[in-house]
């Protein structure tokens, strides 16, 4: 019994040794800050200057300190180009934190790490300097403090943040950009322990044909030392044989590598990821092990030909990137960082860059994980760092980031932002090699211009370099992004020397301004340039976006033939994923009508197939076997499912039905006519009209003895802008804001207004109905008014016009401010302009009035603006409700007209209360005017006459 006793006390013993072994070969740590947004902790604090300036307070960390209630708020392109220029937010914060560390690290090196301090930082230790003051706001930094540290005993960290830099170069590469200057200790701060004998860091090169190196740096010079490499799989399995290899004599590094087997590549469509174990051994006993994850995957640029990935040639879907949240300006959690990703990742996306400066380590891991090609940044913004502070930020950038699979770029500054002589830098710590990139201008084979208008981009294409834009179509309020880009996408994804592009950018940088009750601070129209909000908000562009690059596109029209058989011609535009990975649901459904105060759809019959075995970048077919009614159905939904059943997009269908009566009417009391001098007074049941004999409008609806606001109409409109210029040419000459001016036509009588030119008016009783014609000189020549029982109005109406206009139809009045809400039936929720018609779903929708400006406001989906594909709608308002049907959805229903931002850079429109319209006008965005952004921005000529019945009822319950 004792010997048993001995055995099992052995045993145990062993065991426990071992895992004492293996947990201190392992780096250990402890956080002195919390990790993010929501997750802080308070150190003691004192700030220089702005507000609660000159005491000692707390603060909580990590975090900006201006969302803490302190200093003062700046937005560094008021300072452009100067590098200590008077008025600037200079602050300096103090902080204080005492920390204990445990007595078993006294055997160990111990570093403290910052993630991110904004922007000169000097740390002490128990009142002595830890090392050299960093400067650089974005940059992962550390010192060994091990001899200044009290093991088991308290300790007390120092550390003086300067808002400013006290070097130009790091002033005029960070902080005189188009961007908000924070202040303070925005990223994570912790402690790393290590064995004394230990990996301080690995460079590691996966392929796609599963070749593997590894360069091992040892934290200290030693000698008989040995490395191993260890690959699992997301399961933990091992893969393939443990490559070794031995620390040559006098060097700091063991060079791993070896070949594996039967590996799954890495690409953004299908992120497969290993693990990696890196052992040291000295003497055949293990000291220390750090695991990393890695995607096998092969990056390159062939010159004047395309950008590859795994020997296949991709195409950028791209977006630009800010580190930025409302409530902590750049400090992010976990949940926000992976939050973006699946955002981007939502719109079809498949790459990002990371302006303008490297991000939180969990986006890259999110990118890793999830799927998307990272261009990785160096600060710099027009300006950029000298040569020595930039080959230590280049060092720290690539050192801290360059074992993540999804990046594929290094870029070097932005927009002349470029030191030249750092270049060659990225190289020297890269054991990979990635591209380097000069955003807004040609290296290493790859011209990536900004902003160039439609044709300037199809110039570019024919140049002998890849052309990949790093930012284009910037989205200020609701222009850019999905304005006139289905025109420049077809143009990057059918050129052959095209490497795609990244739009400009994916949120609002609004700030809730802690001095100002939370108020979203865009800095005017400065930080409105995104595709969501602040807060994420979609926005219309959005879904533009997610419908245009959408991996999966039907090209069968979306109105389908009374013979179709359900075989729907289909792209496979993925790079790497065949369709039968993926799924497709399709559904057959019906509308209410417009009295049923429904929303939405009545499914009859729902199926979900497997995708047809089609190869990535072909085109093929998809048939779906359709039931033999279903002619008798409304709509035909087509959606398609990525491999983990994300929706692609949403696809419409409807076709001709046998006609349909626009006229169910009880007959419902008599319809009566009574005639004044001045009117025509029409009553049917509660309805009761007044026609303007002189000018042919409707002046005065009543219900009920009530009256209802619409009327004084239809009134034409026909304009279009002053400023068209051909692509490629702006007129120097006009002030700012002239070259969006629209202007109305006048008729040739420019005294007498379009609308008003009666020629005459006629009205009759005729079988229970109420008839009135009125005949016009000018655009409108003809409109005739029936009014049956029940009080439905109809309104036949012709205009004929020949030339060019951007806006063309008839509108009526009715007060902004009673309105309600809207229910109508028509592609939505969002509006349309005529160069972003994609993103919409036709079904029955209903949302409030708002008001909003995007980027200055953001309510979405707006109220106001003009919507496609309608079929009826009702507007629900403080006197009543109005309804009016359509029979043509190809016309547009105007919902009052857009606001533009408060410095009108966009659109000044015509205002146009309740509109039907043939043209509606394009939108430009921040810099390129509309002519500019492509065929679809253009005016449209227009000829011949125009007949069109709209049907209006009205309720005052």
């Amino acid at each position: 019994m004792n010997l048993l006793k001995g055995h099992l006390f052995f045993f145990l013993s062993s065991v426990s040794f071992f895992c004492l072994q293996a947990q201190d070969a392992k780096t250990e740590i402890k956080y002195l800050s919390g990790k993010g947004y929501q997750d802080t902790k308070e150190w003691e604090f004192k700030i220089s200057d702005g507000r609660n300036s000159g005491e000692w307070s707390t603060i909580s960390v990590p975090s900006v300190w201006e969302q803490e209630g302190f200093g003062t708020y700046q937005y560094g392109i008021k300072f452009y180009g100067k590098p200590f220029p008077d008025g600037i937010a200079d602050e300096v914060g103090q902080y204080k934190y005492t920390f204990q560390v445990p007595k078993e690290w006294e055997t160990k090196v111990i570093n403290i790490v910052f993630d991110g301090s904004m922007t000169d930082t000097e740390v002490k230790i128990n009142g002595r300097s830890a090392g050299t003051m960093h400067q650089g706001a974005f940059y992962r930094f550390k010192y060994d403090i091990t001899p200044l540290l009290k093991f088991g005993k308290e300790n007390v960290l120092e550390v003086t943040v300067s808002k400013e830099s006290s070097n130009a170069s790091v002033n005029l590469a960070e902080r005189r950009a188009d961007y908000w200057n924070f202040g303070g200790i925005f990223r994570p701060v912790f402690l790393e322990a290590l064995p004394a004998t230990h990996i301080a860091r690995t460079a590691l090169k996966a392929e796609a044909d599963g070749s593997f190196e590894a360069d091992v740096f040892l934290g200290t010079g030693n000698s008989d030392l040995r490395a191993e490499a260890t690959l699992t799989d997301k399961n933990g399995k091992k893969m393939g044989d443990v490559l070794t290899a031995n620390l040559p004599t006098g060097s700091d590094k063991i060079h791993v590598s070896g070949t594996f087997q039967n590996i799954k590549t890495w690409t953004s469509e299908i992120p497969n990821l290993y693990g990696v174990v890196i052992k040291l051994f000295k003497d055949d006993k293990l000291v220390h092990q750090v695991t990393d994850t890695i995607g096998f995957r092969t990056i390159e640029i062939r010159k004047g030909d395309g950008i590859y990935v795994n020997g296949v040639r991709i195409l950028m879907k791209g977006i630009n990137r800010h580190s930025f949240w409302p409530e902590s300006g750049r400090t992010l959690n976990k949940e926000l960082n992976y939050a973006d990703v699946r955002l981007i990742k939502e719109m079809n996306m498949n790459a990002v860059r990371l302006s303008h400066y490297p991000p939180d380590p969990e986006f890259l891991r999110a990118c890793d994980e999830l799927g998307l090609y990272v261009m990785n940044e160096l600060g710099g913004w027009h300006g950029h760092y000298d040569d020595n502070i930039g080959k230590k930020l280049v060092k720290e950038t690539v050192i801290r980031d360059l074992n993540h699979p999804s990046i594929i770029f290094w870029s070097n500054g932005n927009e002349g932002g470029w030191n030249t002589n750092l270049d060659n830098q990225f190289e020297i710590w890269d054991l990979q090699n990635r591209p380097v990139l000069h955003p807004q201008q040609e290296l290493n084979g790859v011209e990536t211009m900004h902003y160039r208008s439609y044709g300037e981009t199809i110039e570019y294409q024919r140049g002998e370099h890849i052309f990949m834009p790093t930012e284009y179509l910037h989205g200020l309020y609701d222009g850019g992004h999905g304005a006139g880009f289905d025109d420049y996408w077809e143009v990057l994804r059918k050129h052959p020397r095209s490497g795609g592009g990244y739009l400009w950018v994916f949120a609002d940088e609004g700030i809730a301004r802690t001095d100002q009750d939370g108020r979203i601070d865009n800095q005017g129209n400065f930080g409105a340039d995104g595709i969501v909000g602040p807060h994420h908000e979609k926005e219309g562009s959005f879904f533009t976006v997610k419908e245009v690059w959408s991996p999966i596109m039907l090209t069968t029209p979306k109105h389908l033939d009374s013979d179709f058989d359900g075989n729907f011609e289909i792209e496979n535009r993925y790079f790497f994923t065949n369709l039968s990975d993926c799924t497709f649901e399709w559904e057959l459904a019906t509308f209410p009508n417009p009295d049923d105060s429904k929303i939405g759809h009545l499914t009859l019959k729902r199926q979900t197939l497997k995708g047809p075995d089609l190869k990535p970048q072909s085109t093929g077919n998809l048939n779906i076997k359709l039931p033999n009614n279903w002619k008798d159905a409304d709509v035909l939904y087509l959606k398609a499912l990525d491999s983990d059943g994300n929706e692609l997009w949403t696809w419409d269908y409807t076709w001709n039905k046998e006609e349909e009566k626009l006229l169910e009417i009880e007959d419902k009391g008599i319809v009566k006519l009574e005639e004044t001098d001045e009117f025509y007074e029409v009553t049917s049941w509660e309805t009761s009209l007044k026609f303007d004999k002189t000018t042919g409008k409707l002046t005065t609806v009543e219900q009920s003895g009530e009256s209802i606001s619409f009327g004084n109409g239809p009134q034409i409109i026909m304009a279009r802008r002053g400023d068209r210029t051909l692509d490629g040419t702006i007129n120097p000459d006009f002030e700012k804001g002239e070259d969006r001016i629209y202007k109305e036509f006048k008729c040739i009588d420019e005294e007498v207004n379009c609308s008003e030119n009666l020629v005459t008016i006629t009205a009759e009783e005729v079988d229970n109905t109420v008839k009135i014609e009125a005949i016009y000189f000018g655009i409108l020549q003809k409109v005739i008014w029936t009014i049956y029982p029940e009080g439905l109005v109809q309104m036949d109406y012709e205009y004929a016009y020949n030339g060019i206009t951007e806006l063309a139809g008839i509108y009526f009045d009715y007060p902004e401010e009673k309105m309600q809400s809207k229910r109508w039936l028509g592609a939505g929720p969002y509006r349309v302009w005529q160069n972003r018609l994609k993103g919409t779903k036709l079904d029955v929708w209903e949302n409030g009035y708002n008001d909003p400006i995007p980027g200055e406001s953001f309510n979405y989906p707006e109220f106001k603006g003009y919507f496609s594909n309608w079929e009826w709608v009702e507007f629900t308002t403080a006197e009543g409700k109005i309804q009016v049907r359509s029979d043509d959805s190809d016309t547009y229903l105007g919902v009052y007209t857009p606001r533009d931002g408060r410095d009108a850079l966009l659109y000044t429109l015509p205002q146009t209360g309740i509109a039907v319209f043939d043209v509606i006008p394009a939108v430009r965005n921040k810099v390129n005017a509309t002519d500019l952004v492509g065929p679809s921005s253009q005016p449209k000529w227009i000829n011949g006459t125009k007949k069109h019945s709209l049907f209006l009822k009205f309720n005052n319950k």
